[in-house]
């Protein structure tokens, strides 16, 4: 219950003391800059229990970015659909795209039931071309050099690349005092190319007495949907990583730039912070099979007995 503690303490932080602030998506936010939560990972696996998460989601994202894909049709394949919206929208700014008006299709299927049916219909027939038609996947499901690209296949000036997450492994293993076991999500020459610029852009590990954390910078951090996303992914990784080199796990610190809660997210927030949390669920990991070979079914959470799902509109 003390890791749940630290996101609830967060969220009422930011209710509190945050400034109302517009953005790109200009649904409007209260937000606040710079915050830090630590999870002890020794203690329990921070998958919250206040609302529902999908666990599910949350591993085959993390696979996806440790195979160094970038296309959703993988993530469609094992029933996902968080990075959905923002490939759909491209296809729907795209000339290929020949359908009813989906512009500004994020707040009217809001307000507009007829357009949110449509809405439904024209993403659904889009999903089925990503798993079904080849070369639609290959034109619209790849979402430029975001996280896969970049962790595993950095592009060099020479031409050719950096496989970060093997070199940091290796680090782990050789140098675990190293000062520079660093990986960053955030290339300024591929930003403008991708489909969501990286939010988590950088993590460092440290090693102590047989233990490893991970400490992430998000530069941007949608508090009610994305966080408790990023805190159980990135729990995932330690853990993954910790095993991969033989080592515990240690702490997950987590450490945000513009930490914000969306203003059509205030009453789930309220509703989510009248709930009392329940025991924390534990991890566990049933292979042998590396980092890179794992399979989604190998990882399970044990014990997580959560409270239901709140529902929120995701801004794009």
């Amino acid at each position: 219950m003390q890791n749940e503690q630290q996101y609830l303490d967060l969220l009422k932080y930011v209710l509190e003391h945050g400034h109302k602030k517009n953005d790109r998506t200009k649904t409007g936010t209260i937000s606040v800059f710079g915050y830090q939560m630590r999870f002890d990972l020794q203690e329990s696996f921070p998958l919250l229990t206040t609302k529902k998460i999908p666990f599910g989601l949350i591993k085959s994202e993390l696979l996806w970015f440790l195979h160094g894909d970038t296309n959703i049709k993988y993530l469609l394949e094992h029933n996902n659909h968080i990075w959905d919206e923002w490939a759909f929208k491209n296809y729907i700014e795209s000339a290929d795209y020949q359908g009813p008006d989906m512009t500004d299709f994020g707040r009217r299927s809001l307000v507009d039931a007829d357009f949110a049916k449509e809405y439904r219909v024209q993403k659904k027939r889009f999903d089925d071309l990503i798993l079904n038609d080849a070369k639609f996947a290959a034109k619209f499901g790849n979402l430029g050099d975001v996280y896969g690209a970049q962790w595993r296949h950095w592009q060099k000036r020479d031409g050719g690349f950096i496989d970060q997450i093997q070199n940091v492994i290796e680090q782990i293993k050789t140098t675990p005092d190293s000062r520079r076991m660093i990986v960053s999500a955030w290339n300024p020459e591929d930003v403008p190319t991708m489909a969501l610029p990286p939010c988590h852009t950088l993590f460092q590990f440290y090693v102590n007495d047989g233990k490893l954390s991970c400490q992430l910078y998000q530069r941007s951090g949608d508090l009610f949907l994305g966080v408790p996303f990023n805190i159980a992914s990135y729990a995932l990784l330690t853990h993954l990583i910790a095993r991969e080199t033989g080592l515990e796990v240690g702490e997950f610190i987590h450490t945000l730039g513009d930490a914000h809660i969306y203003l059509n997210h205030l009453d789930q927030v309220h509703e989510q912070l009248s709930r009392i949390p329940s025991s924390e669920p534990q991890l566990e990991i049933s292979s042998d099979k590396s980092i890179f070979e794992i399979d989604a079914k190998d990882i399970i959470v044990k014990n997580y007995k959560p409270q239901p799902a709140i529902k929120a509109p995701v801004a794009v």
